[in-house]
């Protein structure tokens, strides 16, 4: 996303440093995908950035992809869409764009290049992003979702839930803080909570690593 802000703290980079391990002592093939799920507000952006940092001064390629820019919805309608639709039908994996998520992740794997959606937090526009993945060893993608991709060889799961992170959400000033956010937050505390299986690490409440599988 354009415009984010991140604000990366010593805990972010310290699970990163953990996290860049497992990587690198798990990875077994020429393309590795790492996903990062959390709730809103709970260091999924921080983590990423901090985590392709280290690899790429590791001297591997890699590519940081945001799938909460896939969603089927345009951000300046999202919120009329599920006043309209009720936030418990349509909040879920069902907002997102699985097809051109799964198309991305093809491109990854076939070394080509590819067009995604980049939404300008400032404008709320959605742009393109055009990326080359050729050669590009380590996909880490991070969204509420992301842990769900099909093909993910490490999964990460981050278990602060929006009750210990509203703090984060205001300083960050993603989106307005209103009845009808919280209720979005509590649909996707449910759906997020639910990929918590296809973890491979956990991020605890201290937000240290904890290894599952």
């Amino acid at each position: 996303m354009l415009e984010d802000v991140l604000l990366i703290q010593d805990k972010h980079r310290e699970a990163a440093s953990i996290i860049v391990s497992e990587i690198l002592e798990r990875k077994d093939k020429e393309k590795y995908i790492v996903a990062i799920s959390g709730e809103s507000g709970s260091g999924k952006s921080e983590l990423t950035h901090v985590v392709a940092k280290e690899l790429f001064n590791k001297g591997i390629k890699v590519k940081p992809v945001h799938i909460d820019n896939f969603y089927n919805t345009h951000p300046l309608e999202r919120q009329e869409f599920r006043k309209k639709h009720g936030v418990e039908n349509v909040v879920g994996l069902g907002e997102y764009l699985w097809d051109d998520i799964n198309k991305t992740v093809q491109k990854f794997y076939n070394n080509e290049k590819a067009s995604m959606p980049c939404v300008d937090l400032v404008t709320q526009n959605i742009d393109t992003l055009t990326t080359d993945f050729n050669g590009v060893e380590v996909l880490v993608v991070d969204g509420l979702y992301a842990i769900n991709i099909e093909g993910v060889d490490l999964g990460v799961f981050i278990e602060l839930t929006y009750h210990e992170t509203k703090k984060a959400q205001s300083n960050r000033g993603k989106e307005k803080t209103d009845e009808l956010r919280f209720k979005v937050l509590e649909q996707e505390h449910q759906t997020v909570l639910g990929l918590k299986p296809k973890a491979d690490l956990l991020i605890n409440m201290d937000y240290k690593v904890v290894k599952v599988k």
